[in-house]
C-alpha cells in the first residue's frame, strides 16, 4: 500500500482530498507521510535492473527507468536510485523488454533431454507454445507404445497420459522456459479413430469432444491442427468446427497449419476463417507462407482477405518463421492416400514395385488435392537432408537429396523412397519453398507474430547427431537484428511488441508479455546493436549473440550471455484451466 493510499484509508477524506487539522494533527500526518515515503524509497528488492531503456511490449517509445523484482513478480518500474538489492544489473545502453513468446515450438522432446532450452533462451524466448496438430497428450496405451518405439536420437520414458500431465511433468523435471500447449486435433483423432481415412461416427465425435474439454480444463490453450499431413488431412472442416466449439466454451483458440500453403492457399485460408467464425474462436495461421514459386504471387491477396475478415470482426491472425525453407518429413512428397493407416502402411506400400512407379510420377506432379512439397521445392537440389534414426544413414546429414542420389547412383525419387524404407522414419528434411521478398513483407504485417517451428537445443551431445533447421537458433534474433535493425522493416519497439504483448494477447495469457507492475518477471536484456543470428543450413548448431540477461519468473537463467543452469519454468495454463 502506498503512503497516499494509506492516508486515504485511515484519514477522513473531503471533496478536495485528505482533510488535515491544524496544529499537532498536521505535524503527525506530515511525520507519518515522511516516514512511509522514506520506507518505500529504501525498500529492498531481490533484483534491481538499473538504467535500462524500457520497451514495455506495447509498441510505444522506450523510456529510461529501473525495474525492481520481488520473487516472481515485477514490483516497481521507475526511479529506484534510493532502493537496494542483493542482485543489481546495470542495463545502461541496453534494451529491457518482456520475455519473448515462441508461438510455434517443437521443443516437446528436446526439453525432456535438456531442460535448459539454450538455443531459445539465448534469443530471449521465455515461453514455448506447443501443439501443432500433434500434442504430447492425450495418449492411449497403443499410442504410447508406438511413440516409444519410434523415438530417434532422444530416448525417454513416456510417464504421462494426458496433455496436462505432460506439461506438469516438464515443470517438475525442470525447464528454464515456461511451457504451454494446444491440444492437437491429430492426437485427438488418433486417440479415438486411429490413422485411417474415415469420418468419426457420432459417438466417436462425442469422445473426441470430451478429450478437448478435458485438455481445456487441464490448461490447454485451444485446438491445434496440421492439415497437410495424414491423418490430420482426413479431418473434414465440420469435424474441426465441432472440436473448436468445445474449446470456445472455455475461451480457447484455434491454430492451424492450414490445408494448403500452395495451390489451394486461398481455399485453405477461407477454411480457417470459416472455422474461426462458426466456432467463435480466435483463428491463427501457423507459419504463414506462400509455398512454391508458382504460388508466391498469392500472398498479397491472402493478406487482403485476412484483413477483410478482421475488419468484419472475425478474430484472425498469423505467425511465421524468418526463413525461406520449411522443414518436415520426406513423406510430404507423397499423396495422403498412400499414408492411409499410418506410417507402417506407407512403408509397406513404398516397397511395392507397382506403387513405387506410381509414386515416382506423383512426386513430379503438381496436384491440387494434396500438398506436394517436393514439387514445390523445384527439385531434389532444393531438398536438404536433416535427420535420420539409423546411424548407417547419418553420413547423408547436411547433403541435398540430389547429392545423395548421385552418391547412390539412383534417381532422386527412388533415393527418397529407399531412405524412408531404410530409416523406418519420415526422414527429416528442409524444403526450400519461399520467397525472401514475401518473408520481408510478412515481417512488417502488424498482426503477424513469430515461432521457430523447431526444438530448443544445446549445441552439444545427442543434439549434434542430426542437423536442426537454423530457425531453432536464429528465428527471433533475425527479427531484432536482420529485419529490424539492419533492414529497418519494423522499429525495435514494434518488433518487441510482436514478440511479446501481441502473442500473449492472442493466446489470452494473463500477466505475461508486458513489463508492468504485478506481472510475472519474464524479462530480457539485450544489446540492440549486437543481437545477431549465426546459425546456417550448413552449420545450424550456432547460438545467436546479443542477449545478455534473461529472467524467467524472476529467476535469472542467462547472465552475461551464459546459462546459469536455473530451471524456474512453469506450465502456463490457458483460459479454461480448472484447479
Amino acid at each position: 500500500m502506498t503512503a497516499i493510499n494509506w492516508l486515504k484509508k485511515n484519514l477522513p477524506v473531503g471533496p478536495t482530498g485528505i482533510m488535515l487539522k491544524k496544529g499537532k494533527g498536521l505535524v503527525i500526518v506530515t511525520v507519518i507521510l515522511f516516514f512511509i515515503s522514506c520506507t518505500e524509497k529504501q525498500q529492498q528488492y531481490h533484483t534491481i535492473i538499473r538504467n535500462g531503456m524500457i520497451y514495455d511490449g506495447n509498441g510505444g517509445e522506450p523510456f529510461k527507468a529501473d525495474i525492481g523484482i520481488n520473487a516472481d513478480t515485477i514490483g516497481f518500474i521507475g526511479d529506484l536510485s534510493k532502493a537496494s538489492s542483493k542482485n543489481e544489473i546495470d542495463a545502461n545502453g541496453k534494451a529491457v523488454a518482456p520475455g519473448f513468446i515462441n508461438m510455434l515450438s517443437w521443443a516437446t522432446e528436446t526439453l525432456i533431454e535438456d531442460g535448459r532450452s539454450q538455443s531459445d533462451i539465448k534469443q530471449g524466448v521465455t515461453l514455448e507454445v506447443m501443439g501443432e496438430g500433434w500434442s504430447m497428450g492425450p495418449l492411449s496405451a497403443s499410442m504410447k507404445e508406438r511413440e516409444q518405439r519410434s523415438q530417434g536420437d532422444i530416448k525417454y520414458k513416456i510417464e504421462w497420459n494426458t496433455l496436462g500431465e505432460y506439461l506438469n511433468f516438464l515443470e517438475k523435471k525442470g525447464v528454464s522456459c515456461n511451457v504451454s500447449s494446444f491440444i492437437g486435433a491429430t492426437t485427438v483423432r488418433d486417440h479415438i479413430i486411429g490413422e485411417d481415412n474415415r469420418a468419426p461416427t457420432a459417438a466417436e465425435l462425442d469422445s473426441m469432444k470430451m478429450l478437448v474439454r478435458q485438455a481445456m480444463e487441464e490448461g490447454a490453450l485451444g485446438v491445434g491442427s496440421s492439415l497437410i499431413y495424414p491423418p490430420a488431412f482426413f479431418a473434414k472442416t465440420e469435424e474441426l468446427i465441432e472440436l473448436c466449439k468445445e474449446a470456445s466454451k472455455y475461451g480457447g483458440l484455434y491454430v492451424s497449419h492450414i490445408r494448403s500453403e500452395g495451390n489451394k492457399f486461398y481455399e485453405a485460408v477461407e477454411e480457417l476463417i470459416r472455422i474461426a467464425k462458426e466456432a467463435n474462436v480466435h483463428g491463427e495461421i501457423y507459419h504463414l507462407k506462400a509455398a512454391g514459386k508458382d504460388n508466391w504471387n498469392k500472398l498479397d491477396s491472402v493478406i487482403r482477405r485476412i484483413e477483410k475478415a478482421r475488419s468484419e470482426g472475425i478474430s484472425v491472425a498469423a505467425n511465421m518463421y524468418t526463413y525461406v525453407a520449411g522443414a518436415t518429413g520426406m513423406t510430404a512428397a507423397f499423396p495422403p492416400s498412400l499414408q492411409d493407416g499410418g506410417f507402417g502402411k506407407l512403408r509397406e506400400r513404398l516397397m511395392d514395385p507397382t506403387l513405387r512407379a506410381e509414386m515416382k510420377k506423383a512426386m513430379n506432379s503438381n496436384p491440387t488435392d494434396w500438398e506436394n512439397l517436393y514439387y514445390g521445392a523445384g527439385g531434389p537440389e532444393n531438398v536438404l537432408l536433416l535427420s535420420f534414426k539409423q546411424d548407417s544413414l547419418k553420413k547423408y546429414t547436411g547433403k541435398s537429396l540430389a547429392e545423395v542420389a548421385g552418391i547412390r547412383a539412383t534417381s532422386a525419387e527412388e533415393t527418397a523412397m529407399d531412405l524412408i524404407i531404410q530409416d523406418s522414419t519420415r526422414v527429416g528434411v528442409a524444403y526450400f519453398l519461399m520467397s525472401e521478398d514475401n518473408v520481408k513483407k510478412q515481417v512488417a504485417i502488424p498482426w503477424v507474430t513469430f515461432g521457430s517451428d523447431e526444438g530448443s537445443y544445446t549445441n552439444e551431445g545427442v543434439f549434434l547427431k542430426s542437423n536442426a533447421h537454423p530457425r531453432a537458433y536464429g528465428t527471433f534474433a533475425r527479427v531484432l537484428g536482420k529485419y529490424s535493425r539492419d533492414e529497418k522493416l519494423i522499429s525495435l519497439e514494434e518488433a518487441i511488441r510482436k514478440l511479446s504483448k501481441l502473442p500473449a494477447t492472442n493466446l489470452k495469457i494473463q500477466k505475461r508479455g508486458e513489463l508492468k507492475v504485478g506481472h510475472y518477471a519474464d524479462i530480457v536484456i539485450f544489446d540492440p546493436a549486437k543481437v545477431k543470428d549465426h546459425a546456417t543450413f550448413d552449420k545450424p548448431h550456432q547460438y545467436a549473440e546479443g542477449m545478455i540477461h534473461v529472467f524467467v519468473n524472476g529467476v535469472q537463467v542467462l547472465k552475461d550471455g551464459a546459462h546459469t543452469g536455473a530451471k524456474p519454468g512453469r506450465f502456463v495454463k490457458g483460459p479454461g484451466w480448472k484447479q
